[in-house]
C-alpha cells in the first residue's frame, strides 16, 4: 500500500477514522533526516498491509503540527483506534520502526 498524503481535509478520514493502525510521518521537504527516512517509510508501507502509512508535511499543515505538538521532525506517531498510541522522533533504522509499529 502506498504512503497516503494527508492534509487537514482528509486527516479525520485517513487517520482518526481508520480501522487499521496508522503510522503518521510528520515531515518537511527541507529536512535532511526526513528525506532519508522517506524510503524507509515507503518500504514499511509496502511490507505491512495491516498498517496504514500517511505523510503529513508540517509546512503545509501547520495546524495539524500544532495540534499534535510536533516540535522536532521527523516525528512518527502511531495512531490506534483514532488516538495517539505512541510516537518516536528522529531518524530511525527500518528494524526499529518495524518494532515501533509492532509488526
Amino acid at each position: 500500500m502506498a504512503v497516503i498524503k494527508v492534509t487537514s481535509d482528509n486527516f479525520n478520514k485517513e487517520v482518526l477514522n481508520s480501522e487499521k493502525p496508522v503510522l503518521a510521518d510528520f515531515n518537511a521537504n527541507w529536512c535532511g533526516p526526513c528525506r532519508m527516512l522517506k524510503p524507509i517509510v515507503e518500504e514499511i508501507s509496502e511490507e505491512n498491509p495491516n498498517v496504514k502509512v500517511v505523510s503529513i508535511n508540517i509546512d503545509e499543515e501547520d495546524e495539524l503540527a500544532d495540534e499534535y505538538n510536533i516540535s522536532a521532525i521527523p516525528c512518527l506517531i502511531l495512531f490506534k483506534g483514532g488516538a495517539e498510541f505512541d510516537r518516536c522522533v528522529g531518524l530511525r533504522p527500518k528494524a526499529a520502526l518495524t518494532e515501533f509499529i509492532g509488526e
